[in-house]
């Protein structure tokens, strides 16, 4: 026999050494006899498997082994592929970052923190640039509520050497919150085009008033003229 310790081994058929064992499968478990289960295996042509042992009394199903073997297999595979891989993104700052370089490395965190990677952000404190270490923690933190949307904080800005960190991971999709301010532009957008809408109404309506008055006008003139 083959000896491969990633293969979970079962006891089945005359390998089960208990006296009773629940059996389950597409009705209600039902504990019986081993003795009994075995025999109902053989009627059906299959294997008796004992799936959990440690149960009271251990539980078992009636399947052929090299199908229960199979199913296990995929069900293995499809539980790994399910699995997602967290990468660490590194987005590097200087004290100093201009508004455009800042605007770009935001740009690629949301697309790392979309992809379901975590990011870390650090300020590089360059020789006596250290002196700025304030002005890099208002920087990170800024940071960190630009993506709130996106991301929660893991740990706030740190200095660590000559680099200061923050590390954000991503939000479960479906539970972001939207930040205040973006909930008051969304706010003062949809009352500007309630404004254009209403005011597109009167408009309608006076071009309507108007047609209406000339036509009137255009009518009481034609009057006049056969008169």
């Amino acid at each position: 026999m083959r000896n491969d310790k990633k293969a979970p081994s079962y006891r089945i058929n005359e390998q089960i050494r208990v006296k009773e064992v629940r059996v389950v499968g597409d009705g209600e478990p039902v504990v019986m006899p081993t003795r009994q289960a075995l025999d109902l295996a053989r009627q059906q042509g299959v294997d008796l498997v004992e799936i959990s042992p440690n149960a009271q009394p251990p539980v078992c199903r009636l399947i052929d082994y090299s199908k229960f073997l199979y199913q296990q297999k995929k069900k293995a595979k499809e539980m790994k592929a399910k699995q997602v891989k967290i990468d660490v993104k590194e987005i590097r700052f200087g004290p100093q970052t201009g508004e455009n370089d800042y605007n770009f490395k935001l740009k690629h965190a949301k697309e790392f923190l979309e992809a379901g990677n975590k990011v870390k952000a650090y300020v590089f404190f360059r020789g006596r640039s250290i002196l700025f270490k304030e002005q890099g923690e208002v920087l990170l933190l800024r940071f960190a509520n630009d993506l709130e949307e996106l991301a929660k904080v893991e740990q706030l800005p740190k200095l660590e050497g000559k680099k200061m960190f923050l590390f954000l991971a991503p939000k479960k999709a479906g539970v972001a919150k939207k930040s205040q301010q973006k909930r008051d532009r969304e706010q003062r957008q949809a009352e500007e085009k309630e404004q254009q809408r209403q005011e597109q109404e009167e408009l309608a309506q006076k071009n309507s008033l108007l047609a209406n008055a000339k036509g009137a006008e255009a009518l009481l003139n034609a009057t006049e003229e056969k008169e």
